[in-house]
């Protein structure tokens, strides 16, 4: 029998209603995902394709304390319930109490939408997108230039049920566009990406006229060696360093010594100064075009999510207000160890200074005392450091030379080393908040919204050859 013959909400009830456990939440993943991909000006593979995953979690009280076991599988149907219900049971009575247990959420008001329909995509998405994207082809054709790329649109939609009575749901619509362009040669190349929710809002016809643009600029060739060159950092490269170092402030690792938000001495950064710019980060479930989740929604705990919150609300969060560090991320555990508010990680990520120029005009006003660089994007960013958050990793798909408010050229690729908070407190100048695509992240994280950053002094530690 077919999964989808079940409804998400059923299988949630059913689940539940087999529980023997002392608490269960039961989580239902209904996703459908529609795609388009093109090479060399030409459309090559369109589809469409849905599931369904199931995650039981099962908490087991004892004398030692209260325990949780958490099993997950896909495409499961009503008549897999029962094993998968005590498979979760059988994993919480054979591990030990959990350090994180609280008690199940409750006292949160039933979703009305709890027993609709999921939320579906469909090749309808790109209905007025896909003709747009043949235009640009055949511009792109005309013009002596070559357009890869991806275009993918997926809806989630989470049903959320526990023994405390909760009955929540979100339905989340995810989409992104990454658009690269080439010279035939190949010895040119350019990149552009957009997050979007429905498609509406992206225009292929105008991305490729930004990337014939840095072809142009990539005619000509310049080497330059490795050193701290003033820099602007594009709203993507800002949201993948950004991104991380959301990732790396959990509140008790903090607390503990082990992070770059740990304050000599003991306790956390929370209260100092971070930026001599008004920069505030915040997220907020409810941002226009950046909606996300409004209650916590995990399979797994760790230092920064624990299975015992799902269905805790999220409310919106300034995590750095004008420059100073407020929030670090905390689940009711770690909150009660550290003594702060309850914070949890929420689904997206905004910087704002209150800026207002384009990057184009900040290039306007860049290279006037010396040379200074113009990235696309970063990519295979990792950790050195976490104490520092020291970063590693290199620039990709075009990094210009900008003198005298005009970019003159290409210069080589570098890995550069640079901790993304050592980074805020040399920012000079951010520029207006707009969308943006992370492009080392954006398979996890594409929620974001950020600024082009100037940074006097950014590190390119290396000539990076041969990407």
């Amino acid at each position: 029998m077919s999964p989808r013959q079940h409804k998400p909400h059923e299988i949630v009830e059913r689940a539940l209603e087999l529980s023997r456990a002392d608490g269960c939440v039961v989580i239902a993943g209904e996703r459908s995902t529609a795609n388009l991909r093109w090479a060399g000006n030409a459309l090559t593979t369109n589809g469409v394709t849905r599931g369904r995953d199931v995650t039981v979690i099962a908490t087991v009280d004892g004398a030692q304390g209260t325990a949780s076991g958490v099993v997950s599988r896909s495409a499961v149907t009503a008549a897999e319930l029962e094993p998968l219900v005590r498979a979760a049971e059988a994993a919480a009575r054979e591990a030990g109490p959990a350090e994180d247990a609280q008690p199940l959420v409750t006292g949160v008001p039933q979703a009305p939408e709890f027993t609709g329909a999921p939320a579906e995509t469909s090749s309808a998405v790109f209905d007025d997108f896909a003709p747009a994207l043949g235009e640009a082809f055949a511009r792109a054709r005309g013009e002596g230039r070559e357009l890869y790329g991806f275009a993918r649109h997926e809806v989630v939609s989470s049903y959320l049920g526990t023994s405390t009575g909760l009955r929540l749901r979100h339905d989340q619509p995810t989409g992104t566009l990454e658009l690269n362009a080439k010279s035939p040669d190949r010895t040119r190349s350019a990149w552009a990406g957009r997050a979007t929710r429905d498609f509406t809002d992206v225009d292929p016809r105008a991305l490729d006229a930004e990337l014939a643009e840095r072809l142009a600029w990539a005619g000509r060739k310049v080497e330059l060696p490795a050193g701290r060159y003033e820099t602007l950092l594009p709203p993507s490269a800002v949201a993948d360093l950004l991104v991380y170092q959301q990732w790396s402030s959990a509140a008790r690792d903090a607390a503990e010594g082990r992070t770059v938000f740990s304050r000599a001495g003991g306790g956390t950064r929370i209260g100092e100064k971070l930026s001599g710019l008004p920069l505030t980060l915040r997220s907020d479930p409810y941002a226009a075009g950046l909606e996300c989740a409004p209650f916590v929604l995990t399979g797994s705990s760790g230092d920064d999510a624990s299975v015992f919150d799902n269905g805790l609300p999220i409310a919106a969060t300034d995590w750095i207000r004008e420059g100073v560090l407020e929030h670090l991320l905390t689940t009711r555990h770690s909150a009660e160890l550290t003594g702060l508010p309850v914070t949890p990680y929420t689904d997206n990520l905004i910087l704002d200074a209150g800026g207002t120029r384009s990057l184009a005009e900040m290039v306007a006003a860049s290279g006037h005392d010396g040379p200074a660089l113009l990235l696309t994007c970063l990519w295979y960013i990792r950790e050195v450091d976490p104490a520092s958050l020291l970063l590693t990793g290199l620039t990709r798909d075009g990094v210009y030379l900008v003198e005298k408010g005009e970019v003159v050229g290409e210069v080589n690729n570098f890995r550069f080393n640079e901790s993304p908070v050592g980074l805020l407190s040399r920012v000079t100048e951010a520029g207006r908040t707009e969308p943006t695509l992370p492009r080392e992240w954006g398979d996890y994280f594409t929620r974001a919204a950020m600024p082009a950053l100037r940074v006097p002094d950014f590190n390119m530690s290396s000539v990076s050859r041969g990407v």
